[in-house]
């Protein structure tokens, strides 16, 4: 049975079409430009930070994210750039009974900002930078796998990306779900990792409080 429900954050709980557009001003890129690139960096199974070697060759992002911290432009996301399932979801899936989680590949200031947004909604909060390790590192789920106070079978993991998400997931013995959302699962969507990988497959992630009850159903 599922017991425990851990999240991704970029492109799961949080629309990252503002930030990225934040980048592309700070580059002097056109957005539509930066957006094209990306998309074709993921397209080609690249990291999606070479995206930006290729408007400022050596661009090393974690310095970049310093200077924007100093010039006052601070990486930074909000309940307006939630996805508008997320809370209903959180909501409901807490009255279903199950523990609740978040843990991506995120710096320990956007690690904050979840924090604000979410610590009475969940039950816990990690990430890259807290543990040292970022997906797909099997560390990292190893980590996840230990602050879950259920075995690795109970736990559903629910992410945007086969990649950096399902794949790792999976592998780390937890179930899995693919939301359709976002440049990765936008190009992945109908990639036979993506149709053969996950537990669920979900459009939005209000689906997953009947998709869970259902599959709890069919264990028992």
């Amino acid at each position: 049975m599922i017991r425990a429900v851990v999240f991704d954050v970029g492109e799961c709980l949080v629309d990252e079409t503002r930030e990225y557009g934040t980048w592309a001003d700070w580059l002097s890129v056109p957005r539509h430009t930066f957006h094209a690139m990306f998309g074709a960096v993921i397209a080609q199974g690249r990291d999606y930070r070479e995206t930006f070697q290729e408007f400022r060759p050596g661009f090393d992002l974690y310095a970049e994210r310093e200077k924007r911290a100093a010039a006052g432009q601070p990486e930074s996301f909000g309940e307006d750039d939630l996805y508008s399932d997320v809370r209903p979801t959180l909501r409901q899936l807490r009255a279903d009974g199950l523990w609740l989680g978040i843990a991506g590949n995120q710096t320990v200031r956007a690690g904050g900002l979840l924090r604000e947004l979410f610590s009475d909604d969940v039950d816990l909060i990690g990430t890259s930078d807290d543990w040292g390790a970022s997906k797909p590192d099997p560390e990292f789920f190893k980590r996840v796998a230990a602050a879950v106070p259920f075995e690795a079978g109970e736990i559903l993991y629910v992410g945007d990306r086969c990649d950096n998400d399902i794949r790792p997931a999976k592998q780390a013995g937890m179930h899995t779900a693919l939301v359709r959302r976002g440049p990765w699962a936008g190009i992945q969507w109908n990639s036979a990792e993506a149709r053969e990988l996950p537990t669920f497959r979900v459009e939005s992630l209000d689906e997953l409080s009947p998709r869970v009850a259902e599959f709890n159903a069919s264990a028992r």
